[in-house]
């Protein structure tokens, strides 16, 4: 067996006990469990000679961290960020158990195995190949496999940035959502940059009656499926960004196709042309408001008086927590006057520079695998640990190498969807040039 070969077996046989443990984060404290895959990660690194550090800010919500120092302490750290909670699964939905881990037709199927479970795997067993063998790395080698990244990273990366820095500063970092194959040449997908977030929760106040006589009654819950309506209806103004024209250009369209979707005027019109694809183009031109959590009432023969909707509002470079708001008003129209807009949170898009040496290495591992191949920098419409490191001007990319039959609009669909899976030909390619990478970039 190769040496790659053998990093790809560790690799299958990590990431399926990753899935097993079910670290399921469904925005509670006390969900996640992420010590759980914690143990399992003391066990996979038993005899490697790293020392482990475990910080738990809230019972069971852990991360680990390992470093291997280099050999000069002026060289650059390089850490590999890799989360271990998962998104809730809709159980009706999938075809296999979602934490079955089970191997169908070379596929790894399981919740978690894509969003980023394979990569967190992969981070880990590159990890421990280099501590246990001849490389020795000038720049210190950082490893974190962390909590709560699908909640907002508070018990996670958040937690780290402000309590233990000390843990996981670096002066570069790969995490997730890189890899798809874009267009016929072909170019790799890699996440240079990420929309912002401004999370909003709209409450409706109506007047309690008894549901048998609901004409003429001002039910919150009819009022904020009003109000869920025109929000799905609202389109933001659109935004034509560098990174969505090299993307369309990689697509290599019919020309009459690209010059629509690089129009602010008459792109929407051409979005469903683009198939799987169509969600992600929306979503890469225009800040999206989606309401995901829509609660009223507390008794089926009581109107309700009070209404809550819940917004996931992802954010174009260059727009303001003002511009949010005025959005949202512009979207309820004269339901405004209705509606309360609560929460000012807002996190501004964040974008890494692509002149860097490790974005060199990314580039000669894909190579190095796919020699017609590229890179191409594009802007992740969702969130990653990314964006804490280049806040403080960290570059930070989102890096993978998948198969070529892979397409960016079914790997975006498999996020959080049903039937998530990752075939052994990817964490193959993935592993191999994790750790051609990290070699390249720490030697």
């Amino acid at each position: 067996m190769s040496d790659h070969e053998a990093l790809t077996r560790q690799t299958v046989d990590l990431l399926r006990d990753l899935i097993r443990n079910a670290c399921v984060n469904d925005g509670t404290p006390d969900s996640g469990g992420e010590i759980r895959s914690v143990r399992t990660l003391e066990g996979f690194f038993a005899g490697s000679g790293l020392d482990l550090e475990v910080v738990e800010p809230h019972p069971g919500r852990a991360s680990l961290i390992a470093r291997i120092r280099g050999t000069d302490p002026t060289a650059p750290t390089l850490a590999l960020v890799g989360h271990l909670d998962v998104v809730p699964v809709d159980d009706g939905g999938w075809s296999r158990d979602p934490f079955g881990a089970e191997i169908i037709d070379g596929e790894i199927w399981g919740r978690g195995a894509l969003d980023m479970l394979y990569l967190t795997a992969s981070y880990a067993v590159v990890t421990r190949a280099i501590a246990t063998g001849p490389f020795r790395p000038r720049g210190d080698l950082i490893f974190a496999a962390v909590a709560d990244e699908e909640d907002g990273s508070h018990f996670g990366v958040e937690w780290l940035t402000e309590h233990r820095l000390d843990l996981i500063d670096a002066d570069a970092v790969l995490t997730e959502s890189g890899g798809a194959m874009v267009g016929p040449r072909p170019l790799i997908s890699t996440a240079v940059g990420e929309k912002g977030i401004a999370g909003r929760r709209l409450s409706v106040r109506g007047t309690p009656g008894h549901g048998s006589a609901p004409w003429g009654a001002r039910n919150a819950a009819v009022i904020a499926a009003d109000a869920v309506g025109r929000l799905a209806r609202y389109r933001a103004p659109v935004q034509i960004t560098a990174d969505w024209r090299r993307y369309v250009q990689a697509l290599d369209l019919e020309p009459d196709l690209a010059a629509r979707l690089l129009d602010p005027h008459r792109i929407d019109g051409a979005l469903n042309e683009l198939g799987s694809l169509a969600g992600f183009a929306h979503a890469s031109t225009h800040t999206t408001i989606s309401p995901n959590i829509v609660r009223a009432g507390v008794k089926d023969n009581v109107i309700p008086a009070l209404a809550t909707i819940t917004l996931d509002i992802r954010v174009l470079p260059d727009l303001s927590a003002v511009d949010v708001d005025a959005y949202l008003r512009e979207a309820l129209g004269d339901l405004a006057d209705e509606v309360t807009i609560e929460g000012d949170e807002f996190a501004a898009a964040t974008r890494s520079a692509v002149d860097t040496p490790l974005f060199h290495s990314l580039g000669k591992a894909v190579r190095r695998a796919y020699p017609d191949a590229d890179l191409l920098p594009v802007l992740s419409v969702g969130g990653s640990d990314a964006r804490f490191y280049r806040r403080r001007g960290v570059p930070a990319y989102g890096f993978a190498l998948l198969g070529r039959h892979w397409d960016y609009g079914t790997f975006r669909q498999l996020f959080h969807g049903n039937d998530e899976r990752i075939d052994i030909g990817s964490i193959a390619l993935t592993v191999a040039a994790l750790d051609t990478v990290v070699r390249d970039f720490l030697d």
